[in-house]
């Protein structure tokens, strides 16, 4: 099955894992990680500093771009009195639930037609046509079936989440080395040895892959649902804030999740290096 998307928010391809450079070649030219985690600090710095400083001579119109250090203000005037953590919770609650969903119905699914060809080719069309199909159009559609409620988030993440990790598992099942599985049968052993000890693990990284991105596109899933139409929810807060040019507030929003989309990631990444511990460490 090919992968190409079409339409503005496809799902993305299935992307090749990110293989790193391995040997002494790579241990001379990569910067260590405290060192790089200073650089991305001063970074921030700077853009944040040139931001403060155009806004306040007035390069840069506050009143569509707010100031940090007024944006900074929202957020902690929000964390202080405890108003956003109510509305973080829900879409946090909605992104988890699509999120669980979508990638266990992109891993069965996904590892199901990877390994049955006859399948496969059924469902090609139908898959590529309704990942074709932008999102967002499907947006109302769950908001009529299922309400203002969490439901219609969590379909709307669904659909976004699902696309994602199906392609990665299919394209990482299916790129299981054959030469591998043929000397496993050889030596007797079963599909389920050959599942659990040697397709699994191969298709892991493509996986976890899949699942960095997921993350990330869960909440999107979760924050544009509130968006449209919701009782409460941190894009819920956005829009309103929106609706009477809070443009501190849109930011403050946005602010916050962003924050918090990289403790997710991060612990995503805590994951993948315990489940994939087995691996050789580049460089070692």
């Amino acid at each position: 099955m090919t992968t190409t998307t079409e339409g503005a928010d496809a799902a993305p391809a299935a992307s090749a894992p990110h293989t790193p450079r391995t040997g002494p070649a790579r241990a001379r030219t990569e910067t260590p990680a405290a060192l790089m985690r200073v650089y991305q600090l001063l970074l921030t710095a700077v853009v944040l500093g040139a931001w403060e400083i155009l806004g306040r001579v007035g390069v840069i119109d506050t009143f569509f771009f707010s100031l940090p250090s007024a944006i900074g203000v929202a957020v902690w005037e929000w964390i202080t009195t405890g108003f956003i953590f109510p509305h973080l919770w829900i879409t946090l609650q909605e992104a988890l639930y699509a999120f669980l969903i979508g990638t266990a119905l992109g891993l069965v699914l996904g590892f199901w037609l990877a390994r049955v060809r006859f399948l496969e080719r059924l469902f090609e069309p139908f898959v590529q046509m309704f990942n074709a199909l932008p999102r967002v159009v499907l947006a109302p559609i769950f908001l009529l079936w299922f309400g203002l409620g969490i439901e219609s988030k969590v379909a709307f993440g669904v659909t976004l989440v699902f696309f994602i990790v199906f392609f990665n598992v299919l394209q990482g099942v299916k790129s299981v080395d054959k030469v591998l599985l043929d000397n496993a049968r050889m030596l007797g052993a079963t599909e389920r040895h050959l599942i659990q000890h040697v397709v699994l693990p191969s298709a892991l990284t493509w996986i976890f892959s899949s699942l960095h991105i997921s993350v990330g596109f869960a909440i999107v899933g979760a924050v544009v649902g509130e968006y449209l139409g919701a009782a409460a929810g941190v894009g819920y807060v956005i829009a309103q804030a929106q609706g009477v040019f809070d443009t501190e507030g849109v930011f403050a929003g946005m602010f916050i999740l962003m924050i918090v989309v990289l403790f997710v990631d991060l612990g995503v990444n805590r994951l993948e290096r315990y489940l994939l511990r087995w691996r050789p460490v580049p460089g070692a």
